[in-house]
């Protein structure tokens, strides 16, 4: 996989509040380790402007649908941390953004032809993972759910390997320390409690690195997630709980779900939770490295919920024709992530008509290779789910296994005929 190239200037330390660098595996690794002393409890004025900012705040943006800067005072805490972001890093969010979208659509199509069991799309939602992705560094852990490709994309992971669990031939496909990027889960919300417990034993041993996990809105009714914050609260663990609301857990609205916004949930727990344009590339890279930075300074925990939608089906065995309509996807449509920041590389000049068919063709080249790949691997042993059920056997999976033989034997009669 060719790395982005966002954020190839060196970072400053973890404290500096105009780090104005995406943090890829490259160059996003800087950042003292000299203090490495034993973290302290501190209630800053920024963590209790933070934690107010929060509950009042509706909307952190920085970039609008139409493509322009906004200029706000309420949000210039967040909007120091992209104050110096250069032409070439935002072209590289925008190359991360587009080749993310192009290899999800790869998989679903693959998906449709019978080549995956499953694919979880993650279309609509790539500024709030590449934006939050960028703003991690490499000391830096990540504990996903079953949809971040664009952040596995941020740390370095083979695309094609997140397509050999979902194939069935793996169960990961990655070393999770090679790129401090833990293996998808899918019990929803349990990562939460890992995120926490790993950020917990972060703090124990003096490292200034940070922890971030992330969940979508329906897993945020899990009791795991609450247990996550409790503990971070009271430990003051340096992680983030970054939520991708996109509006829909499964077939399930949000008005089903909570009666308040979602960040709204951190006041309760003692910690700052903040809302951001999940289509908002820009927005989510500044607030996620607020973020981050409090927690490596020592601040705690905070809750980052990134308001975006899910513009495809919850998982390709999904129908979302059956539960929502067609104008709310319109509507979202126009506040496309991609569309959003091409609008402003091409109105400042960022940007010219070389660039975009550079770009496409290299969406092409990726999109081949992932086929290529996926067709190549070997089909999963049809078999191999009833051979660790038990440990000395079952006569029920027995059973079980001839029946489901005796099936795959009817295809073969038929062909046959």
């Amino acid at each position: 996989m060719t790395e982005s190239t966002a954020a190839r200037k060196p970072r400053r330390s973890a404290g500096s509040k105009a780090a104005g660098t995406t943090g890829t595996k490259a160059a996003g690794t800087t950042g003292s380790k000299a203090g490495t002393g034993k973290r302290t409890t501190r209630t800053t004025s920024t963590t209790r402007n933070a934690a107010k900012k929060g509950s009042e705040t509706e909307l952190v943006q920085l970039l609008t649908p139409e493509g322009e800067r906004v200029e706000d005072a309420a949000y210039a805490e967040y909007a120091s941390y992209v104050a110096d972001i250069t032409p070439d890093e935002l072209r590289g969010l925008y190359r991360d953004m587009v080749l993310t979208r192009r290899f999800d659509a790869e998989a679903t199509a693959l998906q449709r032809q019978g080549e995956l069991g499953l694919w979880a799309s993650l279309l609509g939602q790539e500024a709030a993972q590449i934006g939050s992705g960028r703003a991690t560094r490499e000391d830096d852990y990540v504990f996903p759910t079953y949809r971040e490709h664009g952040v596995a994309w941020c740390r370095g992971v083979d695309p094609t390997n997140l397509l050999g669990m979902f194939r069935g031939v793996n169960n990961g496909g990655w070393d999770p320390n090679s790129n401090n990027f833990h293996l998808y889960t899918i019990v929803i919300g349990s990562q939460a409690l890992h995120a926490t417990g790993y950020a917990m034993g972060v703090a124990k041993d003096g490292a200034d690195s940070g922890v971030i996990a992330y969940f979508g809105d329906g897993a945020s009714s899990q009791g795991d997630v609450s247990e996550a914050f409790n503990f971070a609260a009271v430990y003051n663990a340096p992680v983030v709980f970054f939520c991708q609301n996109n509006q829909w857990a499964i077939s399930e609205s949000n008005e089903k779900q909570t009666r308040v916004p979602l960040y709204q949930r951190a006041q309760g727990f003692g910690f700052p939770g903040v809302r951001v344009d999940g289509n908002d590339v820009l927005a989510s890279l500044a607030v996620t490295r607020w973020a981050l930075d409090r927690a490596r300074r020592g601040e705690g925990p905070a809750l980052i919920e990134a308001y975006t939608y899910r513009m495809g089906a919850h998982t390709t065995s999904d129908d979302p024709s059956r539960y929502r309509h067609d104008d709310e996807r319109a509507a979202w449509e126009a506040k496309d992530p991609i569309l959003r920041l091409r609008r402003f590389l091409e109105s400042a000049n960022h940007a010219d008509e070389g660039f975009f068919a550079e770009l496409e063709a290299e969406s092409e080249t990726l999109g081949k290779r992932v086929r290529e790949v996926v067709r190549a691997m070997p089909d999963p042993d049809r078999f191999a789910i009833f051979e660790n059920v038990y440990a000395d056997g079952h006569a029920l999976v027995d059973e079980e296994r001839a029946q489901f033989a005796a099936y795959q034997a009817s295809f073969a009669d038929a062909e046959g005929v």
